[in-house]
């Protein structure tokens, strides 16, 4: 509890004890027989103006700043204006005293905000638990001695040592040492992770058991701890539309409300001749009942909790506005390569052509794909075992959906798909084999295909038939490789639509598409969610209604473009963060429903003079202690 909470929680427990006390006082008669008829009631006032300011004076002075600021119709005022006028009634002698109901509805309204502060600090802490991840510094060695630095002082390629029980300052790779890494606090991952020479880590883990030597990757702005902890500062600055429509709700129904309270406090006396202390306390009564409090209370609240629940499962939501987006997904569209499968590309087949030997033709390939990203150029090298001997490259031309054209010892190489081939002409074979495969042509003369392999994640089919369990209506895949191999996938994971052999022009079509038969289908209620992980799905993941990224693995452009990144790039987490888009979802109609169901009943009630104080204390404060209980449901989930 923060100093600020526990200030309030002993300004409430001094006013209530005081309250209790004086309310006892006054039913046994004491301050009767002490001031008779009515200085009894003068007393009452006084008495109880003493845990009225104690708990209130902060409110009031609240509403006194917002009149000075000309933002008066907020729930300080609100407060401030009907409890006043129940003390105000003091001068109408002949009514019930209602002093004891001034004190109590600024004494619960308290109670009210210090169930919010708590329920705020909750949410907090979830997403705080992940800004815990930021290391303070980084080891360098410097003149032969271990010296402490800011790990913005650190750029690529600088090494630095983690020692045990240390957080990764930087995202880099391992040079020398053997450990255990701890991935929790990015992606919810219980059990460390085994790390070695030649290993990729990412900063904010921890490093459990034996000292490292990292070679950094990225400078610390860029590194994957500095971007998580970016998504979580902007995630509270994007509402969601309900949220919006709740601030736009109050700033039209407070006005509303207050001129209601007016009329009905002054018109009827004058017209009908009443009692102005009855119509003045219908009016007072109908006031306190109408703060929207449980409303703009609640629902962010209830957001807020989404975002953190998320966050306590590795997935992070980059605004409440994408929590009510998913929450609406009847359409999964996913890229193949590291979402659905490893992206641990492996060669199984080398297949040169007469005249060509197996290892000449892996090596022109390695030399071609040297200067690639791409897991399958990874997979080739890997393949040729041995250092590129970067002399013998001349030129290097990445060909987008296609492959690379290189200048290889004065020769013109060709490595890529079948397109690539046909493009210039050159005849080649067409294998029969469940695999992407790699084309070799040297100055126009077909020389033989390498088959690359990938394997399915061991969670990808568990994670679709947890999207059907969900409500998700139509799964599809997505990828630039081979039809026969993308539908060997898909058959394996149950997926019922795919389109292979697409350029990244292409995917962008066919979300386009799929986003029109979506609409069409649901009459614009459901949406199209579309997960990938690399460089080339940023414009698909832009283009979606939402974007999702795998965040350990995937590309910095990725999970720029993505609304949701998935820190432990399982896909099981797609069906969770679903799941807790609808749990949020459901929390925030429920308080809506509720509050503005009760509130309506008891105006009516309170404009017939049926009501009393004590049940626009209900209506008011009760119900927004209860929407913030329920909202704080939003962030209980199951890891």
């Amino acid at each position: 509890m923060s100093p600020k909470q526990k200030r309030l929680l002993t300004r409430v427990i001094i006013a209530f004890v005081l309250f209790i006390a004086i309310e006892v006082v006054s039913s046994v008669g004491v301050l009767h027989n002490l001031f008779g008829d009515p200085g009894a009631i003068y007393a009452e006032f006084v008495l109880f103006l003493i845990p009225y300011l104690i708990a209130g004076y902060d409110v009031i002075g609240g509403a006194l700043r917002g009149l000075a600021h000309g933002h008066a119709l907020d729930e300080d005022f609100l407060m401030t204006v009907a409890t006043f006028g129940a003390f105000a009634l003091v001068f109408f002698p002949d009514t019930d005293p209602h002093m004891a109901e001034g004190a109590a509805v600024m004494l619960f309204f308290q109670v009210g905000e210090l169930f919010q502060s708590y329920a705020v600090g909750k949410s907090r802490q979830s997403i705080a638990d992940m800004m815990d991840i930021a290391p303070e510094f980084a080891n360098v060695m410097v003149e032969g001695k271990l010296e402490q630095v800011d790990p913005f002082e650190l750029a690529p390629d600088d090494e630095l040592i983690v020692m045990p029980g240390e957080r990764i300052p930087l995202d880099g790779t391992i040079v020398d040492g053997d450990s255990q890494i701890d991935t929790a606090a990015l992606t919810g991952e219980s059990v460390p992770r085994m790390a070695k020479p030649g290993d990729e880590v990412i900063s904010g883990c921890v490093n459990l058991t034996g000292k490292l030597v990292v070679r950094a990757s990225k400078a610390y702005e860029d590194s994957t701890v500095s971007r998580i902890l970016e998504l979580v500062e902007n995630a509270a600055e994007k509402k969601a539309r309900t949220e919006n429509f709740i601030t736009r709700f109050a700033r039209v129904y407070t006005p509303v409300v207050v001129g209601v309270a007016a009329l009905l406090a002054i018109v009827p006396p004058l017209l009908l001749g009443g009692q102005w202390s009855d119509w003045i306390l219908r009016g007072l009564t109908f006031l306190v009942v109408s703060c929207p409090c449980a409303l703009v209370i609640s629902v962010p609240l209830s957001f807020f909790g989404g975002i953190g629940g998320a966050s306590r499962l590795g997935i992070l939501v980059k605004g409440s506005n994408y929590l009510e987006t998913l929450a609406s997904t009847e359409t999964v569209v996913f890229d193949k390569t590291g979402t659905l499968t490893d992206g641990t590309f492996a060669v199984t087949e080398i297949r040169p052509t007469a005249g060509m030997s197996p290892d000449d033709l892996i090596a022109v390939a390695a030399l071609a794909e040297a200067y690639s990203t791409h897991p399958i150029a990874a997979s080739v090298r890997a393949a040729f075992g041995r250092d590129i001997d970067h002399d013998r490259i001349d030129r290097v031309e990445e060909i987008s959906g296609r492959g690379v054209e290189a200048v290889i010892d004065g020769k013109q190489v060709f490595v890529g798909n079948d397109k690539l081939m046909a493009d210039h002409g050159i005849a080649f074979d067409a294998p029969d084999a469940v695999g992407t495969v790699l084309h070799v042509a040297v100055d126009g003369r077909y020389a033989g295909y390498i088959i690359i392999a990938d394997t399915i994640k061991p969670t990808a089919v568990e994670a679709i038939t947890a999207l059907r369990d969900a409500g998700v209506r139509k799964t599809v895949m997505l990828t630039g490789d081979r039809t026969d191999v993308a539908r060997a996938v898909a058959e394996k994971l149950g997926i019922g639509e795919v389109r292979a052999e697409l350029l990244p022009q292409n995917k962008v079509e066919e979300v386009e598409r799929l986003l029109h038969a979506t609409e069409e289908q649901t009459r614009g209620k459901g949406k199209l969610a579309f997960v990938g992980d690399g460089i080339n799905d940023a414009p698909v993941l832009t283009r979606a209604d939402i974007g999702i990224a795998m965040g350990a693995m995937g590309s910095d452009a990725a999970i720029e473009a993505a609304d949701v990144v998935l820190m432990d790039d399982d896909p099981r987490s797609i069906a969770r963060a679903i799941g807790v888009a609808r749990k949020t979802m459901a929390i925030v109609w429920q308080n809506i429903v509720f509050a503005l169901g009760i509130k309506f009943a008891v105006l009516i009630l309170a404009a017939f003079g049926i009501a009393n104080m004590w049940m626009a204390v209900f209506a008011d404060v009760g119900v927004a202690v209860i929407a913030i209980l329920n909202a704080m449901r939003a962030m209980n989930v199951k890891k």
